[in-house]
Order: C-alpha cells, then sequence, then structure tokens
C-alpha cells in the first residue's frame, strides 16, 4: 500500500484499545437509494429471471410503496453512514412517469446528511429511446439535482447501441457533466458496446470521466476479445464499478490490474425488488468481494479494501478520501490489528471523524 493509502495504529492507546486502526472513509460507487424499502415493512418479490422481468417487478414495487423517496433513502444513506461510507454515488430513476421526483427526494435525502458526499445519476431504468418523453425528464433532472447523465444496456434493453449513446453522450455534452451507464449485456455483444463506449469517451477527450456499472462482459475470461477491450477500456479510462451481487460475475481483478482497468466498488440494490440482501456497508461489500474474488492474503484482502476506499474517492474527486494520510483529520477508527483483519471481521466503526470532528447520522 502506498503511504497515502496506510491505515495507522494509535500507540498512544495501546493500553486501553490494543488494536485502534485508522483509515479512510468508505466510498459506496453505485447504489440505488430511491428503490430501498430499508425501515419499511417487508418486500416480498415475484420470481424474475430476465433484466425487463427485474425492471418490471421494481416498477410495480415502487408503485406501492408508502413512504415517499426522501425518507427511504435517508434510512439507508443514514445507515451506510454509520457504517463509516462518507460518499456515494446514487443512482436514481428518471422515467416519463416519475419525471424528477427520484432525483429530487434522493437530493433532499443526501441534504439531510451533511458529512455525506452524494453524487446522483439520473438514470432512465426503464428505457430511454423506449420510453419517449425520458430524454426531457434527464434533462430537467440536471437541473433538480442530479449530478452525472445515466444509460443502461443500449443494445440489449434498448435495442439501438447507437441512438442511445447518441442520446446520453450529447446530453452529457451539452451539460458538461460525466456519465455512468448500466451494462448488464454479456457475451461478445457485450464487450463491442463496451468498446463503442471507450471510442466515444477517447473521441470526446472523455478520458477518467466515464464509468461503466456491472460491465458483466468483462467478467467472462473465455471472451476471444476481452483482452483487447480491456486495453481499450483501459486507454480511456473508463472506471468499472462492480457490485458482487448474488450470483452476478466479478472481475478477475488480477487481470484488471494487468490491464490497468480501474476499478470501485458498491451496493447495487439495497433491500429493494432486486435483492432482499445488503446492508449499506461498505466494509459488508469489500468483505463480500473478496470473498467472490478469492482473497486470501492480506494483500488480497488490502486490495479490495482500497477498492471500497481510495478508488471510490479518487472516482468521485474527494482528496480527503483518495488522498488520505493517517494525520488525516477525516477518517474512520476502528477496532482491529490491520486492514486483512477489518475486512474480515467488519467490526462497526468505533468513531467517525470529519475535518477532526466526531459525526454521526441524523
Amino acid at each position: 500500500m502506498r503511504r497515502t493509502e496506510r491505515p495507522d495504529r494509535d500507540d498512544a492507546t495501546a493500553g486501553a484499545r490494543a488494536h485502534l486502526l485508522r483509515t479512510p472513509g468508505f466510498v459506496d460507487a453505485h447504489i440505488h437509494p430511491d428503490k430501498t424499502s430499508w425501515g419499511q415493512a417487508w418486500v416480498s418479490r415475484s420470481p424474475a429471471t430476465t433484466l425487463p422481468e427485474l425492471i418490471a417487478g421494481d416498477r410495480a414495487t415502487q408503485a406501492g410503496y408508502v413512504t415517499g423517496v426522501e425518507e427511504r433513502a435517508h434510512a439507508l444513506l443514514s445507515r451506510a453512514f454509520a457504517s463509516g461510507t462518507l460518499a456515494a454515488r446514487a443512482h436514481a430513476d428518471v422515467s416519463s412517469e416519475l419525471g424528477t421526483a427520484n432525483v429530487e427526494g434522493v437530493r433532499a435525502a443526501a441534504e439531510r446528511l451533511p458529512g455525506m458526499t452524494v453524487q446522483i445519476v439520473a438514470f432512465p431504468q426503464f428505457g430511454l429511446l423506449t420510453n419517449p418523453g425520458t430524454l426531457d425528464a434527464m434533462t430537467a433532472a440536471l437541473g433538480a439535482g442530479a449530478d452525472l447523465v445515466g444509460g443502461i444496456d443500449p443494445g440489449g434493453l434498448e435495442g439501438d447501441l447507437h441512438g442511445h449513446l447518441d442520446a446520453v453522450f450529447g446530453l452529457a455534452d451539452r451539460a458538461g457533466r460525466d456519465l455512468d451507464i448500466h451494462l448488464h449485456d454479456g457475451g461478445e455483444d457485450g464487450l463491442a458496446q463496451i468498446r463503442e463506449i471507450a471510442r466515444r469517451t477517447i473521441a470526446g477527450g472523455r478520458q477518467g470521466r466515464v464509468t461503466i456499472g456491472h460491465a458483466f462482459a468483462l467478467c467472462d475470461a473465455a471472451l476471444p476479445s476481452l483482452g483487447d477491450t480491456l486495453d481499450l477500456v483501459a486507454e480511456a479510462g473508463i472506471w468499472i464499478a462492480t457490485c458482487a451481487l448474488g450470483d452476478d460475475p466479478v472481475p478477475d481483478l488480477d487481470r484488471m490490474e494487468r490491464h490497468g482497468v480501474r476499478v470501485v466498488a458498491g451496493s447495487d440494490g439495497v433491500r429493494d425488488a432486486w435483492s432482499p440482501f445488503g446492508t449499506g456497508s461498505m466494509l459488508d461489500r469489500a468483505h463480500l468481494l473478496g470473498y467472490r474474488t478469492g482473497a486470501r492474503t492480506d494483500a488480497d484482502l488490502e486490495r479490495v479494501f482500497r477498492i471500497a476506499t481510495v478508488h471510490g474517492g479518487e472516482l468521485l474527486g474527494i482528496p480527503a478520501i483518495s488522498d488520505w494520510d493517517p494525520e488525516s483529520g477525516t477518517r474512520l477508527e476502528f477496532d482491529a490489528e490491520n486492514v486483512a483483519q477489518l475486512v474480515v471481521d467488519r467490526p462497526a466503526p468505533r468513531r467517525i471523524l470529519i475535518d477532526g470532528h466526531e459525526a454521526a447520522a441524523t
């Protein structure tokens, strides 16, 4: 680990607290707080196997919530903050039916948590080209609290790779915003879509300003064009957000590193129509990513910790996390001997300090 990334043990308190570990804050680089049922009555989920079926279930569930977006999102983000998440990139649904309501709800929830940095992605979950009026709603969302332009499966869901990318890249260009695109499509078709996103990123001088969430095609080592695709992703400076959720594919972290591809981690959906699982804790998510990728050594465990902290800070542009050092006034403190043990044991933080002041979720 670089010095700026190395948590530090406070020797001054070694007697009373044998192992006080200081670390940077966690970053949830991909979460959907507008969908959560956190703190609400139990949500029963209908069987679903395809992406359209899951989206239909999501639409029905959101329509049936009694509590509004702000309260549910605040409940989840408060839980995340209490577990040490100091920043998040939140995807909020935007559509012709919803308008900008989910974006406004998530922004209102975030404003109640001044210790947490929240970036919001205007996300066309229910389709963009296939749901007329959504592009206008996306434009409005950028003036209603959204920070980034989102997209979703240009090929598999929208059926028009170039039309979808023309729309989202065009909107991002007009508004001067970054992009964060969901891409569940696998196989060589998924890789072809990723390469097109990378080519557009390079052509538009957007290196480092585009994220692809999930990118399941990059997790299939058997695909012939995987290596070339990873090289192009690295050249474009595209971030890959993985969530290690359920039976979803996870990237080979060694291979990502060899090709120079930057990886961040997120919770994805937490207790929503998509999944009954999730805790809002990025320490839990680092543990899960380590488990799913076969982490065994301390170095393996330190890597998933960096992905869930420092890498996320780099993505969101938060120096207090990306350039963290042990003397920083913004930090977490844990009862743990080292980072490897922290990732395995997953204790709650003893303290959360921001600019030297102890903080708590409100």
